[in-house]
């Protein structure tokens, strides 16, 4: 049966916004999700929503470093990070995105595969703030944020999935013909439903929070 989460205690509840760095978001950026930048008012919305009513805002972005010894396969999939132009560390394309900027005192984790659970302290972190029920918003429906909602899952979280706050680009035809965004949004969507965690508007979850 669909997992369903009808109440959010924002005390046990954190908000992770996954890879809203300029890299994916800024146009004409090496890795641009056009989607990004048309999900943005909403989730701002969420992430003001969150801060007031004191649900954890938490970000990761994206990065390797310079002389590549971290990219491992991705340096094969993603001509940018093999040439080194794109989520490289120390460069402005790692940073959140402007509009959306993490406050002082907001974790920003620093991730290097699909999933902001692999390789980094964001489990420890939760744990430590009690957080039971991860909301995971940001780009890309389908590889890191699909991955995070995974992982989040295998460790126990209960995760609302915000479908108007995440978003896709277009894939190429790879042997079995080209897939609009649209398409690779909504597949991804059914899939997490069925699978992986409460997929729900970001007006539903605001519903949702016990306050």
């Amino acid at each position: 049966m669909p997992i369903n989460i009808e109440s959010v205690d924002p005390t046990r509840a954190a908000l992770v916004v996954i890879d809203m760095e300029n890299d994916f978001v800024a146009p004409g950026a090496p890795f641009e999700v056009k989607a990004a930048r048309q999900l943005l008012p909403k989730l701002k919305q969420v992430i003001g929503f969150c801060r007031d009513v004191g649900i954890s805002v938490i970000y990761t972005t994206h990065v390797h470093r310079r002389d590549g010894s971290d990219a491992g396969r991705f340096a094969d999939i993603y001509p940018p990070i093999a040439d080194g132009v794109g989520l490289v560390d120390g460069t402005p394309g790692i940073e959140i995105y402007d509009e959306i900027a993490p406050r002082p005192d907001e974790v920003v984790i620093k991730k290097h595969r699909y999933s902001a659970f692999f390789a980094t302290d964001l489990d420890v972190i939760l744990r430590g703030r009690g957080i039971d029920t991860v909301i995971v918003a940001g780009v890309t429906t389908e590889d890191c944020c699909h991955a995070t909602a995974r992982d989040a899952m295998f460790n126990d979280y209960r995760v609302a999935f915000l479908s108007d706050c995440t978003g896709t680009y277009d894939y190429p035809d790879m042997g079995y013909g080209e897939l609009p965004a649209d398409e690779v949004h909504r597949s991804s969507l059914i899939i997490l439903a069925f699978s992986t965690a409460h997929v729900m508007t970001a007006d539903e979850l605001m519903a949702r929070v016990a306050v």
